[in-house]
């Protein structure tokens, strides 16, 4: 006779003749969860994929191109807002997280 028990990630399965685990099965929900986890990262990495080269056009590459005829794409290769975003999002970022290494080290020793 068999006892399966569910034991954290893993199901295992005890003989009654000399109750020692006799197998150790990972679970269908540990599969499942790992195939998701699978997705969502490929998910995220495509979506920033998309996103940085789309920024990438915007900022650089449209301002390289010969002027167009069409109105987004001319009104892209006019634009002055986008090039400069990120580059000077960069000392923001910096003065950020120096700020919050500050208030946690007043926070740490108050």
């Amino acid at each position: 006779m068999l006892y399966c028990v569910s034991s954290g990630n893993r199901l295992l399965v005890f003989s009654s003749k000399n109750c020692r685990c006799a197998e150790d099965i990972p679970m269908i929900s540990q599969l499942i969860r790992s195939n998701e986890r699978a997705f969502w990262g490929v998910f995220f990495i495509l979506f920033g994929s998309v996103f940085f080269g789309g920024f990438l056009y915007t900022a650089v590459i449209s301002k390289l191109l010969p002027s167009s005829d069409n109105a987004i794409i001319s009104a892209i290769q006019n634009d002055r807002y986008y090039c400069f975003l990120v580059p000077l999002t960069l000392p923001v970022i910096v003065v950020a997280v120096y700020f919050y290494w500050l208030s946690m080290k007043m926070f740490k020793h108050a």
